[in-house]
């Protein structure tokens, strides 16, 4: 089947970028390296009270959200469902997706915009404290059938499995729809806390799934990244499991593909995962073979990662677009 376009889902959220040289203050502020923790709005404002003295940037952020303007930059037809506030974040978060091409279709509420304190490690690691506001409040009453209406491919982040009735709503939806549904497996500790779940739906609902390995070991239980890639492989049809700077494997049916890794100086990790996703998903939709596929996600991973956040300048898409082709 042919694809024309990606619709995204996702916690809508606003990125507070911060590089930090020591990583005691992690442990002070009780947030496990390379994890991602929920917090509520005052946990979210004290962390931002430890980390003000350090150098900040702000970028509309959320896995899907990402992986959708990343997919956007490369010349895919992209759509985004979120929930965001009235507030100033809340038309950041929009304009953002505008300018990078992608169709918000966006629904609001009083609660604040949703926003991450993204902290950077000097080795590149990054640990999220992350405050949903208004994103928790996209409920399944707001997807309407009509959204998915002209879409190809659902493109769901893991974090939403917090909201199981939402993401069964919008599964349920994207199938009547003949849609494919492709998702990222988010974090290794949102798969463990809701393996089942995420087994019981790539079983029924999804077609590709993007894990790290990690994550693919916290859903498997299988140490080797082979082995899990296979096991998940037998539960959908295109398995992914991205092993740093091993590379990633491929897997579709009883093919398996390996690819290696582009050489890259690390700054900051985040947004390497949504990246890789979004050059995958964007050679899917251009019709490549899944060798191309996977190296058009790899460019994009090598790239995010040299670089702060997980958005990157005009020229960088330049050299991207270079390298692709």
């Amino acid at each position: 089947m042919a694809y024309k376009n990606i619709l995204g889902i996702g916690n809508a959220l606003v990125d507070i970028l911060t590089q930090i040289s020591d990583d005691d203050i992690l442990k002070q502020l009780n947030l496990p390296k390379g994890s991602m923790q929920h917090v509520d709005a005052a946990s979210s404002k004290s962390v931002g009270e430890a980390l003000k003295q350090h150098d900040r940037a702000m970028a509309a952020g959320g896995s899907s959200a990402n992986t959708i303007s990343g997919a956007a930059k490369l010349g895919i037809e992209t759509g985004y469902i979120g929930k965001v506030g009235k507030d100033e974040h809340g038309k950041f978060f929009e304009n953002e997706m505008v300018k990078t091409n992608v169709k918000p279709l966006m629904m609001t509420t009083a609660t604040p915009t949703g926003c991450v304190q993204a902290i950077i490690s000097k080795d590149g690691e990054r640990t999220f404290a992350t405050y949903l506001g208004a994103a928790l409040e996209l409920s399944p009453d707001d997807l309407k059938p009509e959204l998915f209406d002209g879409w190809d491919i659902l493109y769901v982040e893991g974090y939403l499995v917090f909201n199981r009735p939402l993401v069964d709503r919008a599964l349920e939806i994207a199938k009547s729809k003949g849609m494919k549904v492709a998702m990222d497996l988010a974090s290794f500790n949102v798969v463990e806390g809701n393996r089942d779940y995420m087994m019981d739906i790539i079983k029924n609902s999804v077609d590709i799934v993007f894990a790290n390995e990690e994550e693919a070991k916290a859903l498997t239980g299988l140490e080797d990244p082979e082995a899990s890639l296979h096991e998940i492989a037998s539960m959908c049809d295109i398995a992914v499991v991205k092993v740093g700077p091993k590379g990633a494997y491929v897997q579709h049916g009883d093919m398996v593909v390996k690819v290696d890794p582009i050489p890259a100086k690390v700054i900051d990790t985040t947004g390497a995962g949504d990246m890789w996703a979004a050059g995958f998903m964007a050679g899917l939709v251009k019709g490549e073979k899944l060798e191309k596929c996977a190296h058009m996600g790899a460019i994009l991973a090598a790239n995010i990662i040299e670089v702060i956040g997980a958005k990157m300048d005009e020229n960088r898409w330049k050299k991207i677009f270079f390298e692709i082709n």
